[in-house]
Order: structure tokens, then C-alpha cells, then sequence
């Protein structure tokens, strides 16, 4: 740590007797070479592209502050790269008509895993959002053997399909839940525990020689959603993900936001004081896994959780169950966060989250809080985290971030 730095931070307050503080700080005010800006302004310029759907080169340099020539050497890289294509002329205006521009679907690929403790899913995304291939297979608690096995014939079913350009494939995604093998959850076997200390990626990776990158069910989702779904009219939401368990993601200004330890969001741990039981959970009550078990217990057995319905005795009491367990949650993440929606999404049925959202949504209403959010479904709701999963080599290599900016300790 250099001198300049302890006396800023002894002007600040902080400890000089680490480098720890150093390094945070260092990261925080990392700056970027040229080369860095370069990629990410061509990051971007391919997201306006992407969002605007078709839009020109004078309406590019509008959007982003950058000048008409920089515009015209990162869109004619962008063509050579073959990320974006010509949609043709706009007509109606004074003088030369102008190109309009446009994302190329085939312009690179990603495949997106979900493993969850009772399906696993995946997809084939191309560049522009559009899911070219799907597979999905419920099975409760599979092992690493079984779930390998599985993605193994439906990767090998992907190429042989030619869905997609392989030569354009970028990356792999794959969400799963934090601590997938820990969770107490109904009817979860012996040795189930193994996922805790599996690398993933490397077994993945063997499938597919592509780099791989994992991220939690929850956040997934609501990465997916920030740039696939409502995230483009919300740029502020929390995402509640009801799958297995129950998951949150927070995305602020359209950044996911991890927290520091990477785990906020977590509403499944919070302490449930509605419930029947002492030192319940959230997530005990508003889970599917949660919903089964009272089905079960009730004598009914469920293959198809589209055949539920809010009419069933044991769904709607669940669904007022479930309400009850929420509403405070809610009201917190109204007041610390101030989204500007709630979104609800995961493997719950369509109209089950319709339902529960008809019950939240007067619930909240009756609460004098400065602000409430609306309750809303996701836009991609069942395979939100294969799809969220699939993003992530985007976000790598092609789409803006942050990180892809202040890259601390490169240059």
C-alpha cells in the first residue's frame, strides 16, 4: 500500500494496518485503459441495439453520448463480428434514407443449466433472447450421476438438432441453489449432500469444452429477467423466485446486486413469526416443496403442477398460508430497497402466482408504508434461471457490466 493511500484512508478513519482495506479501495476507484473502454463501448452499443429492436447510427450517437465516427467504427465492428445485421432503410425523412441496424439472432449462442432439487432444464439461447432449444425433467433429489447423464444425451440431442451455430457457441451457464445439498427439505435422501462439494463447472466442462460459469438459481433469474423480461420497461426490482425453496434477487438502475458475502436477496431464511411452529422459515411455508408435502399429506399425489388449481381446499389455503408468510417480507423490501416492482417467478404455475398475487397485492395496500411496489408475475417464469443461466456468458463476453469495465488489477 503506498503512503498517498494510508493518508487517504487515515483522513477517512479506516485502519492502515492491513492491506485489505488497500485492495477494496483500489478496487473501488479502478480506472480502465482505452482498450478496456473500446470493448466496453462496444458492449454498449450492441445493448441499445438490442433494446431499441431496430434503430440508426445517428439515433445510436443520441442514446450514448458517443460521436458519429466512434459510432461508425464500433457498429462496422459489430458487422464484421456478425452480432448485428442490416434491417434496411427508414423512409419519410429529409435526405438519404438512414440503415437502420439490428441484433443478428445468429450472432453468437450460450446453453443455460438449471439443476434444482426436483427438475433440472436446459437451453439453447441465441443472441437476440430467443430460447432455440428446451429440455426439462422433473426429478426429485437426483444425484450428480443421474443429472450429468441427463445433460449428456440432451447436449449431444442440441448439436445433432443444429439448432444452433456450435462454431458461435460462447459459454455455459448453470443456476442452482446455494447449499442445494444442505437444505432440510421434505423427503430429501442420504447422501444427497454430495452437490456441497462437487465442482460443477469442471464436470460440466467435460461435456462441453466452453467456459462455464455458475451463479445462484435465484440471482439467475433475475438476471434473465433484467434483460430478457420486465427489466426492460423496471429497472429497479426484487425478484421472488418460488421454486424447490424460495429464492430473491435484487437488480437496482438494471445491475444485479450481490451484496457482500453474495447472498442477498435470501428471503427464504428470514424468520417466519406467522407461522404455526417456532423458528420457521419463510421458505417452509412458500415453497413448492412446502405445497406438495400438504398435498401429500392430504392424499394427494401430483405429477403435473399444471394441473393444480386455486380451487383445491389445500392449494387456496396455501395460498393464504403463503400470503400471510410474504406480507412481511414485502413490507421490509418496500422500505430498505424501494423497488420499483416485486416480481414473482420460479415453477409455481401461472395462475397460482396470479392467485397469490390477488391476495398480496390488497394485503400490502392496507399498510401505511412511503412506497409500495407492485406485485407482478415475471415475465419468464419456469425456466427463468435456465434462461438467467444463459445470459451469464453474455454478460461475460459480449453484453455491459460493470466488471466489464473495472476489471481491478488488469490493465
Amino acid at each position: 500500500m503506498t503512503r498517498a493511500m494510508k493518508d487517504v484512508m487515515a483522513a477517512q478513519g479506516g485502519t492502515v494496518d492491513g492491506d485489505d482495506r488497500g485492495t477494496r479501495l483500489v478496487a473501488s476507484l479502478s480506472g480502465t485503459n482505452l482498450e478496456r473502454a473500446g470493448d466496453y463501448n462496444q458492449r454498449i452499443v450492441l445493448q441499445a441495439i438490442r433494446f431499441a429492436g431496430e434503430i440508426t447510427r445517428a439515433e445510436l450517437a443520441g442514446i450514448t453520448g458517443l460521436t458519429a465516427p466512434t459510432i461508425a467504427n464500433i457498429t462496422k465492428r459489430l458487422l464484421d463480428l456478425g452480432f448485428i445485421a442490416e434491417a434496411g432503410r427508414r423512409f419519410g425523412l429529409r435526405g438519404q434514407p438512414a440503415l437502420r441496424l439490428c441484433v443478428n439472432p445468429d450472432g453468437c449462442f450460450s446453453i443455460g443449466i438449471n439443476i434444482d432439487r426436483d427438475h433440472h432444464t436446459i437451453v439453447a439461447l441465441d443472441l437476440a433472447g430467443n430460447v432455440r432449444a428446451r429440455a426439462t425433467r422433473s426429478d426429485s433429489f437426483a444425484m450428480p450421476g443421474e443429472v450429468l447423464s441427463w445433460l449428456r444425451a440432451e447436449i449431444a440431442t442440441i448439436r445433432a438438432s443444429r439448432a444452433i451455430d456450435e462454431s458461435r457457441l460462447i459459454g455455459i451457464g448453470v443456476a442452482m441453489p446455494d447449499e442445494l445439498g444442505s437444505v432440510a427439505l421434505p423427503h430429501r435422501p442420504d447422501g444427497y449432500e454430495v452437490w456441497n462439494h462437487l465442482d460443477v463447472a469442471g464436470l460440466v466442462r467435460e461435456l462441453l469444452p466452453l467456459p462455464v460459469h455458475i451463479d445462484n438459481d435465484a440471482a439467475a433469474a433475475a438476471i434473465g429477467e433484467a434483460q430478457f423480461g420486465s427489466g426492460l420497461t423496471q429497472s429497479s426490482f426484487f425478484y421472488v423466485l418460488i421454486s424447490a425453496g424460495l429464492g430473491g434477487g435484487v437488480v437496482m438502475d438494471g445491475s444485479y446486486v450481490r451484496g457482500a458475502a453474495a447472498r442477498s436477496g435470501e428471503i427464504g431464511f428470514l424468520p417466519d413469526p406467522t407461522a404455526a411452529h417456532p423458528g420457521a422459515t419463510v421458505q417452509d411455508t412458500v415453497s413448492l416443496s412446502a405445497l406438495l408435502a400438504r398435498l401429500e399429506s392430504a392424499g394427494s399425489i401430483v405429477d403435473d403442477l399444471d394441473g393444480l388449481s386455486a380451487d383445491m381446499p389445500v392449494v387456496r389455503q396455501w395460498l393464504d398460508d403463503a400470503a400471510r408468510s410474504l406480507l412481511g417480507p414485502l413490507v421490509s423490501i418496500n422500505c430498505l430497497i424501494n423497488p420499483a416492482a416485486v416480481l414473482i417467478g420460479g415453477r409455481l404455475p401461472e395462475a397460482l402466482i396470479d392467485a397469490l398475487i390477488a391476495r398480496l397485492t390488497p394485503a400490502l395496500a392496507g399498510i401505511r408504508i412511503p412506497s409500495i411496489a407492485p406485485v407482478l408475475r415475471a415475465a419468464a417464469s419456469a425456466d427463468a434461471p435456465a434462461i438467467g443461466a444463459a445470459i451469464l456468458p453474455f454478460l461475460d463476453q459480449v453484453l455491459p457490466t460493470e466488471s466489464a469495465l473495472m476489471q481491478a488489477g488488469r490493465g
